[in-house]
């Protein structure tokens, strides 16, 4: 079973966060392939940013994060290229006002569909509940 991976999982792998040891735990024993985005990288890096202007991260701590995190999307993740229609999937999904997606998330959501992800990692329970719907089997942190 193909498993989309959401920023929100890749995070704690590298940052220290309440869910890191799950997730840790989680992915030495996934031995199912592990596929994201490539936005993911765009919104990894907003998130260590985000934790350094907070001053929840140093600078180098940060960057140390970053380095794992390329490391890991050269060896452990197979990322996805956005295709244009994903962008338009995640657009329709988007506009649902109900469902309270915002677009990155609707983002992750559209690849995850397009490529017929069976599994999708999570630590987001607004993307948990929208990717639920789409009949995604979701593994929640």
């Amino acid at each position: 079973m193909t498993i989309y991976l959401d920023t929100s999982v890749a995070v704690p792998l590298f940052v220290p966060e309440p869910t890191s040891e799950a997730v840790a735990a989680w992915l030495a024993d996934c031995a199912d392939p592990i596929v994201s985005a490539d936005w993911i990288g765009t919104e990894f890096a907003s998130a260590l940013s985000i934790k350094v202007r907070c001053t929840a991260l140093s600078a180098e701590q940060a960057q140390a994060a970053w380095d794992e995190f390329e490391v890991f999307c050269g060896a452990g993740l197979r990322l996805i290229q956005v295709s244009r229609n994903a962008f338009r999937h995640a657009a329709r999904l988007a506009r649902v006002a109900g469902s309270g997606l915002r677009s990155g998330d609707s983002l992750h959501l559209a690849v995850a569909i397009e490529i017929g992800a069976a599994g999708f990692a999570t630590a987001d329970g607004n993307l948990e509940a929208n990717a639920r719907r789409q009949g995604l089997k979701i593994i929640r942190f």
